[in-house]
């Protein structure tokens, strides 16, 4: 395998496991009636959900690095964003402080999944960046 089919591979992964697990966990919001302010609807669409999907296109076209630096902002963005407003941030969108629903079980575990495959995501991105520029580096 080569290193460019490998990089292809983790985003791929890293992607597409990001938005199973956000699909899941948006139900989880409908279910127990947790709505997020215009600017969090906005930033979870243009960030979490449309940007990682942008940059897995990129990344099997000739703007590849793009894609990864794409990658590795939207992760961060969406892990700072979900630890934040599930873990920190006091509302009824924090794990600790849901309204009550049958949900409740499914939303912790995708808030934990989001930050696994969000930090994955980073990793992925900024590994292949780093080769990337190993090879362009005169040294």
């Amino acid at each position: 395998m080569t290193a460019r089919y490998t990089t292809r591979a983790l985003v791929t992964i890293a992607v597409v496991a990001h938005l199973i697990v956000n699909v899941l966990h948006g139900q989880a919001h409908t279910r127990l009636g947790v709505g997020l302010s215009n600017w969090q609807q906005f930033y979870v669409l243009a960030v979490i959900l449309v940007a990682p999907l942008v940059a897995l296109v990129l990344s099997f076209t000739r703007l590849a690095r793009a894609g990864l630096w794409l990658l590795l902002v939207s992760m961060l963005g969406s892990f700072i964003f979900g630890a934040c407003y599930h873990y920190l941030i006091i509302s009824t969108d924090h794990v600790s402080h849901l309204p009550a629903g049958d949900a409740r079980g499914l939303f912790r575990i995708t808030a934990v999944l989001l930050l696994i495959t969000e930090a994955f995501g980073v990793v992925v991105a900024a590994m292949a960046l780093r080769t990337s520029f190993k090879k362009l580096s005169p040294l």
